[in-house]
């Protein structure tokens, strides 16, 4: 139990210290570089936008919490995403979660993030009339590779952590794109390891659980004569099933409530709010809402589950408006076993 409040009160610190700061009035916003990593794209979390920091996830968990995975039921837990995000950005990305030894090992998990960017028009500077070349198309792209491992330390309690290696390419394979002064070509391309890590406490009343959680700490990125840190995340959360303060059956009905509170890097501090009602644990809807946002705004989600044969599989779609934006749909397939 000491071990438990010791890692409890590390993380309190370690949010309070980031808090303290950032809070002054020199903070630099919209000032991170290689966004992708916040965005996210599990249809289920984004139907509770994403409030999802003190929740058991299976292997999207990783891109969450990584505590959330320790508690993964069955062998083998695989999600698969696709979203169309803003201007037509397309992302992919996949979790994979095995616990092998009925989790007397520990889950470990692997993850993978890509975003396709679409065609851009390349110009260079140039002493003619125009005063630029047209030198093609070219498709910059994103990606990351991450590695996971979640462990439970008692029965209320888990740990969870992840290694990730990020890559940024902004010019897309586009061959002398610009050069320096000194005639060399500059490098548009950029690879960094970050690190999440988190801890999930079950806090024996009732479902209540509370979560913390660290995503995307790392070095800056060096892109020609800038520095650039990552959107590091502190976040906090608290989930219960609400029909545990009722007389209804959990067997039959289940309405999870989750707050998240998140310290983001680049841009002030937000609210997230999720809710998710289940009927025999194969039919869910979902809505979510985060305060305060400039566009996003209301998110909805469906989802459908169903065992067969030992095998469990299912559906989601979550759906968020974005203001002036096209609004945001979101489809993810979850296979477990």
């Amino acid at each position: 139990m000491k071990l438990i409040k010791m890692y409890i009160l590390i993380f309190a610190l370690i949010n309070l210290i980031a808090i303290q700061s950032w809070a002054g009035e020199n903070r630099k916003l919209a000032q991170t570089g290689m966004k992708f990593l916040s965005a996210g794209t599990d249809a289920h979390a984004a139907g509770l936008s994403n409030a999802l920091v003190a929740r058991d996830f299976g292997a999207a968990s990783l891109f969450y919490n990584p505590a959330g995975m320790a508690r993964m039921d069955g062998f083998l837990d695989v999600s698969f995403s696709k979203m169309t995000f803003i201007a037509d950005f397309n992302y992919i990305s996949a979790a994979l979660a095995f616990s092998p030894q009925g989790g007397a090992w520990g889950v470990f998990g692997i993850t993978m993030l890509s975003v396709d960017y679409g065609d851009f028009y390349g110009t260079i500077r140039a002493e003619n009339e125009q005063g630029f070349l047209d030198i093609g198309t070219f498709t910059p792209a994103a990606s990351s590779f991450g590695l996971g491992y979640a462990k439970y330390l008692t029965n209320k309690f888990s740990v969870g952590g992840q290694i990730k290696i990020a890559h940024l390419d902004l010019t897309g394979g586009l061959n002398n794109f610009e050069n320096d002064q000194q005639g060399k070509v500059k490098s548009y391309k950029q690879s960094v390891l970050a690190y999440d890590f988190g801890i999930l406490y079950r806090t024996g009343f009732k479902s209540l659980s509370f979560g913390m959680n660290v995503r995307n700490f790392s070095e800056e990125i060096h892109f020609i004569e800038e520095n650039f840190p990552l959107p590091l995340q502190f976040e906090t959360g608290l989930s219960m099933d609400l029909v545990d303060l009722t007389s209804f059956d959990p067997a039959v009905h289940s309405l999870l409530l989750s707050v998240d509170a998140t310290h983001p890097r680049d841009y002030p501090e937000q609210i997230d709010f999720g809710l998710e009602y289940g009927f025999y644990k194969m039919f869910m809807l979902r809505a979510g809402y985060t305060t305060p946002t400039d566009e996003q705004g209301l998110s909805l989600g469906l989802g459908l589950n169903t065992e067969t044969a030992g095998y469990n599989v299912g559906i989601n779609y979550s759906y968020t408006t974005f203001g002036i934006f096209d609004d945001i749909h979101r489809f993810t397939f979850q296979f477990g076993m």
